[in-house]
């Protein structure tokens, strides 16, 4: 079993879908409700909102369905939920390590920012993926996807800043 592209592009849409979705569509009532943690900080902060976190989901689910609909594979579809859950449980719990260590909403960590909605998608999608994509869980094929996703990540980020839809390019 060796690297097989259209299996890394079928397992990424998803949650690529859903970790950009929120940028385009925004959202006004941050999940965390303006609550504090015990350091007196926000959980999460203004930047993670429900209506972000719904079309978020969504958006990955309905790709997956798309997937499901070219392979004739409903699996597809369920891959996708968990994907793009995991992806916007790694983007929110991103953000929460960064309240924590008091970072400005917006200041970039490469970890948290580039890598971290990815790392959660695969483990969310994990027994998924071994039934209907085994080869994305092969070595070479992760290393492939951790590089794109942060490269991807990078340049996606510069454009939505560009196009005023991000107040940071990153």
């Amino acid at each position: 079993m060796g690297l097989d592209f259209v299996a890394i592009v079928l397992f990424l849409l998803p949650p690529y879908v859903a970790n950009a979705a929120p940028v385009v569509f925004g959202g006004k009532f941050p999940v965390d409700m303006g609550a504090t943690a015990w350091d007196g900080r926000r959980f999460l902060g203004d930047g993670k909102t429900w209506k972000g976190l719904i079309v978020g989901i969504t958006s990955g689910v309905l790709v997956g369905y798309a997937e499901a609909f070219v392979t004739g594979n409903s699996m597809f579809a369920f891959l996708a939920l968990l994907s793009s859950t995991g992806a916007m449980l790694g983007d929110m719990l991103g953000s929460f390590i960064k309240r924590r260590l008091d970072y400005e909403r917006g200041r970039p960590s490469l970890l948290m920012d580039q890598l971290l909605f990815i790392i959660f998608a695969f483990i969310l999608s994990y027994p998924v993926l071994e039934s209907i994509l085994p080869q994305v869980l092969v070595p070479e094929s992760i290393v492939i996807i951790l590089f794109a996703t942060y490269v991807l990540h990078r340049i996606m980020n510069i454009i939505a800043n560009k196009l005023g839809l991000k107040k940071v390019p990153w």
